[in-house]
Parts: structure tokens; C-alpha cells; sequence
């Protein structure tokens, strides 16, 4: 998934239950941890689904991985889990936020009797601030026994500057007889004066598309822009947008101080 100008690569998973054999556990791990290391470092990574594992509130060396919000009674499946975001060097959110009961239990049955949290959701730590929060919706079964688990995200996106249109060339006009062998003769000087004997391919096709390219925009005129532009907006009106902000509220802070004292800056 691409979010603005980052990769986001979101992997859901179903970790063998604790009935399972211990080879059928460590195969899953070991695949799942060959799979989210080969992501490269500057990618988002999104681990989430049922580990099959419980983490309590007070866990011991893990402070990078695991928070002090769990869940619950500690098992044994939960130490692979620990050990598999502790090498991978991934944070489990689910015990980063303080939240209710009912908003920390992802597996309950026998109508509530047992309580367990064992859906996890995992980012690497340098991502841990975009998670606002991740919470159970506790009357929402996407599965059977199993709530719905939500993790809210924050991404700041880039402002995009305004895009000043150019002008297209009237290629056109290479239907015309005349036009046609000019640009032919100009684009075969420029050929034989180039040394293509030292460009690579990849040179020699961007050298190629510049020559033919300057050729036509020296030999036939543009026509008009197909996009229309506000004749008003520069360079300079573009610098003075952010300032007019700042002074606006200044503004607004002495008209409230003359009027109400320090008690309308500080509403201001």
C-alpha cells in the first residue's frame, strides 16, 4: 500500500494454537520471521492477526518491544512472540495504550467466562508514532469468538506546491512539407556532432529524446497553455502566504489584549 511517499506493507497471520505440535510453532515463526526481514528498513511494516499468545501487564526485558498495558495471564506461547519482535526489532502496540477491560480482550468464550487477548498488531518502533491507538470494539465479532481490532493511524502528508503548466509544442505542424525536412536536416547535425560511441544505452536514449526535443521547440512555436493559470500567483505571492497567517494573529492578539487584557491573548 502506498500511502503519500511511503510503502506500507500490512501482513496478517494465524499463529498455530498451543494444542499444536512445538516443530509446527517454531516452522511458523521461523517463516514468518524470514518473510518480515527480507521488507527493507525504510518500508512501513503492519503485523497483525492471532498470535496465539497471552501478555500480561508486567513483562520483564522487553521494554523496547512490549508496553506496560497487556492483558491477562502470561503463557507459554507468549515468549516466542516476545523473542520474535525482540530480533526483528518490532513494537506491540496493543500494550502501548491504557484502555478498559472491555477494550482489551480480542478472544472471549463461553459468554465471556474467558477472557484472553491473543490479536496483536506489531510496527517497527520508528513508526510507533504515527499509532494513535489500538483498541478492541467490543460488541463487533469479525470472527467467530474473536472481536475486531482497530489501530488508528496518523500520516502527515506533503503539500503539494502549485504546478505551473507549460505551453505544448505544435508538433503538428512536421505534417507540413517544408517543416518536416528542416527539423530532419537540424535533428541529423546535432546526431553526428554527438559521440554516442560513450554513452550507455540509457544515455544514449535520454541524449536522443533531448536532441529531438530542443529541435522541435527551436523549429515550430507553442501554442496556447491547455490549463488555465491564475495570472496572479508567483513566486513572490507564494512567500507571502505563510506570513500573512502569522501577522493576522498577531493581530487578533492585540485587538483582544487592548480590549479584555490578558485574558484575551490567552483565548487568542
Amino acid at each position: 500500500m502506498v500511502l503519500d511517499n511511503s510503502l506500507m506493507n500490512v501482513l496478517t497471520v494465524y499463529a498455530p494454537h498451543s494444542g499444536k505440535l512445538e516443530e509446527e510453532k517454531e516452522n511458523f515463526w521461523n517463516e514468518i520471521f524470514h518473510l518480515v526481514s527480507c521488507i527493507a528498513q525504510n518500508e512501513m511494516v503492519v503485523l497483525a492477526g492471532d498470535k496465539n499468545g497471552h501478555a500480561e501487564s508486567n513483562i520483564v526485558g522487553y521494554d523496547g518491544t512490549c508496553g506496560g498495558y497487556g492483558f491477562g495471564d502470561r503463557n507459554a506461547d507468549v515468549s516466542r512472540i516476545l523473542e520474535f519482535a525482540d530480533g526483528l526489532n518490532l513494537v506491540i502496540c496493543n500494550t502501548l495504550f491504557m484502555n478498559q477491560e472491555s477494550k482489551l480482550v480480542t478472544y472471549a468464550y463461553v459468554a465471556g467466562s474467558a477472557k484472553r487477548t491473543v490479536d496483536y498488531t506489531m510496527v517497527r518502533p520508528w513508526d510507533k508514532v504515527k499509532v494513535r491507538n489500538v483498541k478492541v470494539i467490543p460488541n463487533e465479532e469479525c470472527v467467530q469468538k474473536h472481536k475486531l481490532l482497530v489501530m488508528d493511524m496518523r500520516f502527515n502528508t506533503t503539500k503539494r506546491r502549485h504546478k505551473k503548466f507549460e505551453r505544448r509544442v505544435l508538433v503538428w505542424k512536421l505534417k507540413e512539407e517544408q517543416t518536416c525536412e528542416e527539423y530532419k536536416s537540424m535533428v541529423r547535425d546535432k546526431v553526428a556532432e554527438e559521440e554516442w560511441k560513450y554513452l550507455d544505452v540509457n544515455e544514449h536514449w535520454h541524449t536522443m529524446k533531448k536532441t529531438m526535443m530542443e529541435t522541435a521547440q527551436n523549429i515550430m512555436s507553442k501554442g496556447p497553455c491547455r490549463h488555465t493559470e491564475t495570472w496572479w500567483w508567483n513566486e513572490e505571492v507564494v512567500q507571502a502566504v505563510p506570513s500573512k497567517g502569522k501577522e493576522d494573529n498577531v493581530q487578533k492578539m492585540e485587538e483582544r489584549k487592548f480590549e479584555g487584557g490578558m485574558d484575551g491573548v490567552q483565548e487568542v
